[in-house]
């Protein structure tokens, strides 16, 4: 227990003495992880919106590979990431092996099939009349498409947390594409990584109880979001 009450203690001297190397690897953290969220809900939201409100063929195949994605193993998402950037390989010339780029990417590739299933599987669930009911009122298929989405975006909102669950703990794939160069790639996941193969087991726990506060903090601002759409929803149910 000892042990544990230093690393809490240390994080928070890590955190209000305003050490530099600490600040860099958060805000790296939250610059790669941040990025890919926002990138992996462009991708993520349409596919799983246009996939579950559309009947076509191959759509179980579809979603049997958007679902198959969903666990696909960190590991996996960064050896594909590392062929496609690697030197000889296709995209070899742009130069992004070890870069915050790549950890991107490999987020993205993790990431997106997780928002793209939960909300293909939210948007399932809508009632189907509701989309009779809004083109009998003489809706188009852009403001029929546009309702649809309104009655999904608690459950979006969900998607873009698991989603940010995936790549904010993640650690596989962003060392594999990323390394963990000092001042340059090494975000919170990989500088605990190497704290503990250092010994360092206080900071270590300093980092992770970084790691968790700022988990605690987005996913509680995005819940506040979500509680109070879901009030608003269940007033306008009720009158």
């Amino acid at each position: 227990m000892d042990i544990i009450w230093e690393g809490i203690k240390q994080a928070f001297i890590l955190i209000f003495t305003g050490n530099r190397e600490v600040y860099d690897i958060l805000f790296l953290t939250i610059k790669v992880s941040g990025s890919a969220v926002f990138l992996s809900m462009l991708l993520g939201l349409p596919v799983g919106i246009l996939v579950g409100l559309n009947t076509f063929a191959g759509k179980r195949f579809l979603v049997a590979v958007i679902n198959t994605g969903m666990g696909l193993p960190p590991v996996a998402a960064g050896l594909f990431v590392t062929l496609l950037i690697w030197r000889s390989g296709v995209f070899g010339f742009l130069e992004l092996m070890y870069t915050p780029s790549a950890m991107v990417i490999a987020q993205v590739l993790i990431a997106s099939p997780i928002i793209a299933g939960i909300t293909l599987a939210a948007v399932q669930q809508i009632n189907p009349r509701l989309r009779q009911q809004a083109l009998s009122l003489g809706a188009n298929r852009l403001q029929v498409l546009w309702v649809l989405i309104k009655e999904a975006k608690l459950p979006a909102l969900a998607a873009v947390m698991a989603g940010f669950g995936g790549v904010i703990s993640e650690v596989g794939a962003v060392i594999m594409v990323g390394g963990n160069i000092k001042g340059e790639t090494r975000v919170l996941t990989t500088a605990t990584i190497q704290m503990v193969r250092m010994g360092e087991f206080a900071v270590a726990i300093a980092l992770v109880v970084i790691l968790l506060v700022l988990t605690f903090i987005v996913n509680l601002i995005l819940t506040l979001i979500q509680q109070k759409e879901g009030s608003i929803w269940i007033k306008r149910s009720l009158r």
